[in-house]
């Protein structure tokens, strides 16, 4: 008896579901609720102050006077007056070269030669030195000024130095101010990016570096090909933020040089302050501190748009 046999098709295998993504999820109240402290925060001491600002650079308030009881709408008359200020190309150029100097130059690659060093030397060393650059991190902003002043001042520790071995310093304060406030900056925040970098550095896996080793690159190689590209995204991070403390120093600058001799290191805080405060126009103050945050939103989009660009390409 022979038994024929009917064969059925295997039933197609059903296509694997995709997983639903929750891009287009709905932020109901309950989710957002443990956001509302934060945003609290943020409405009253970043957006508060900001439109206060904005508001006040419109009006011709002052610190004295009638304008200071009942300040009147003058609209764009600050930024005018401003923009034709001829202080103001000069501030505005002043904040830049102590930002680039400062922050880009001074604090991240001193930080990162620092970082460097430390995972390479002795843990006896590095603990050391270590403490000595956290040091003047950890002092206020007044004490570091006073601690710069008393280095580079004419009759200071530097020139007393130098007088040892038979070199007459400069008044660094009065013929060198910015190159003083920017050194005294450098060393009151490379701690910060050297922290950064350290904890960088440490996230960076051994057998990587080790196997670039074996295959004969060298100390400067391994940096430059291997950890650089690896913490790239801490670099642009710690750039930001070490642009935008800088940016606003004001008391280590106010206490070393007022801004002078003239006007040839009045940053941007410095120049807003004295016209605010020692002049008493707030109006022409407010103008002033908003350039000074177009200036901060210009080197942040700056540090963004290079931080996208770099992930897209790598």
């Amino acid at each position: 008896m022979t038994t024929t046999l009917t064969r059925h098709p295997h039933p197609a295998a059903p296509a694997p579901r995709r997983a639903r993504t929750r891009v287009g999820a709905r932020v109901t109240p309950t989710r957002a609720l443990p956001m509302l402290p934060a945003v609290g925060l943020l409405v009253v001491f970043l957006a508060g102050p900001i439109a206060w600002a904005v508001g006040g650079s419109l009006t011709d308030r002052a610190l004295t006077g009638v304008s200071a009881a009942k300040p009147e709408f003058v609209g764009l008359d600050n930024f005018a007056r401003l923009f034709a200020d001829p202080v103001l190309p000069l501030s505005v150029l002043l904040t830049v070269v102590f930002v680039v100097g400062s922050a880009v130059i001074g604090q991240n690659v001193l930080g990162l030669l620092l970082a460097v060093l430390f995972r390479a030397g002795s843990p006896a060393v590095a603990g050391t030195v270590g403490v000595i650059v956290v040091t003047a991190w950890v002092l206020p902003e007044i004490v570091a000024a006073f601690v710069g002043y008393a280095f580079l001042s004419d009759d200071g520790t530097l020139n007393g130095a130098l007088s040892l071995i038979g070199v007459a310093g400069p008044n660094w304060l009065y013929a060198l101010p910015m190159l003083a406030i920017i050194l005294a900056n450098t060393w009151r925040g490379t701690a910060f990016s050297m922290l950064i970098y350290r904890a960088a550095l440490d996230d960076v896996p051994p057998e990587v570096t080790e196997s670039a080793m074996i295959d004969g690159a060298g100390a400067w190689q391994r940096l430059r090909f291997i950890t650089l590209p690896m913490i790239t995204g801490t670099i642009f991070t710690n750039l930001l933020l070490t642009t935008l403390q800088t940016l606003s120093v004001f008391t280590l600058i106010w206490v070393m040089t007022k801004g002078g001799p003239g006007d040839l290191s009045a940053t941007l805080p410095v120049f807003a302050y004295s016209q605010a405060f020692s002049f008493g126009d707030i109006g022409y103050g407010n103008a002033i501190a908003i350039v000074m945050l177009a200036l901060g939103a210009v080197f942040s989009l700056a540090y963004v748009l290079s931080l996208r660009r770099r992930g897209s390409v790598s």
